[in-house]
């Protein structure tokens, strides 16, 4: 397929596997790259050795573009971009902060920018800041989510009707199914997040993988909203964290009771009832561990099954 975010990233499908948080290091990202994806790490989860350490290791693995994916609002930011500047990585994905700030300077090193919205308002605001392409995250997706609650349905038409970049759709996108509802709302290209959680691949703990596979509809949902929204699977960390909110508790007390490394403790070590399990909607139509290459090759099958058969009710 040949269309706007194909050229943008020379790859052959426009499918991104989302850079997530003790998901997402080099391994993930260079088995999407090389079965013709755009694979990313997740740099939200790294100190800014570890890094350069799998920016270094994803390019021995593939020859083919793979990005990082940069949470603006971490403390080490500064370092984070001076890594992937002094390493030449060539895609980056912006999140969860301002994209006037490092835009003009990624863009100088002739990197290709991409910004994560929620809203059409931000992705006007980093159309301005001169992104080349918005990811378009409705309420459905896993981990950090918008305070709008807009479901993707709904905020790809928006955001394609107002800006003039490629927009790419996240949020309930694990299927071919959905890549082709994203492409008939305007979208250009699909992000994949969850669906890539649940694959050898990905360096998150068996423990939280299984947890996805076995998640059924209902069972997630945003939390902590007063800190910055959160999807989660529910667990004994997430009811203390509801029994907090509904007992009036203040962003300082559930900053508190998150405490630290609590998404590494889920995610990462594998604790399913005390850590921090985030995970998108779509966790509820997964069903196996199967290896990325599998995983998007039958994203793009059924994809292209679907399109035909929609062309096919026209006769």
């Amino acid at each position: 397929m040949n269309n706007r975010i194909t050229s943008l990233f020379n790859i052959q499908y426009p499918v991104i596997q989302a850079g997530m948080i003790w998901a997402s290091g080099w391994r993930l990202a260079s088995a999407v790259s090389n079965a013709g994806g755009l694979g990313l790490i997740g740099a939200g989860s790294m100190y800014p050795a570890v890094l350069r350490e799998h920016i270094q290791k994803c390019k021995q693995a593939t020859g083919k573009p793979f990005g990082v994916n940069v949470p603006l609002l971490y403390p080490d930011i500064d370092q984070l971009i001076n890594i992937i500047l002094e390493e030449g990585v060539q895609i980056v994905f912006t999140s969860a902060g301002n994209p006037k700030t490092w835009t003009p300077v990624l863009k100088a090193a002739g990197i290709k920018v991409v910004h994560v919205v929620s809203s059409a308002a931000f992705a006007l605001k980093s159309e301005a800041a001169g992104v080349d392409a918005v990811v378009a995250e409705g309420f459905e997706a896993g981990g950090h989510n918008g305070r709008e609650e807009t479901t993707t349905m709904v905020l790809i038409p928006s955001v394609c009707e107002q800006v003039k970049i490629p927009v790419i759709a996240a949020g309930g996108i694990g299927s071919g199914k959905a890549m082709a509802a994203a492409f008939a709302l305007g979208a250009s290209g699909v992000q994949v997040g969850s669906r890539f959680v649940a694959t050898p691949e990905a360096s998150s703990h068996i423990n939280f993988k299984q947890a996805v596979v076995n998640a059924k509809e209902g069972d997630t949902m945003l939390s902590l909203k007063k800190l910055a929204p959160v999807r989660l699977i529910k667990n004994n960390f997430y009811q203390a964290v509801q029994q907090a909110e509904d007992n009036g508790a203040d962003a300082n007390a559930l900053r508190t009771l998150l405490g630290r490394a609590r998404a590494k403790s889920g995610m990462f070590e594998g604790n399913l009832e005390e850590g921090e399990l985030e995970i998108g909607q779509v966790s509820a139509l997964i069903h196996d561990i199967k290896p990325a290459a599998v995983v998007l090759e039958e994203i793009w099958t059924e994809f292209r099954d679907t399109i035909r058969r929609l062309n096919s009710l026209e006769s």
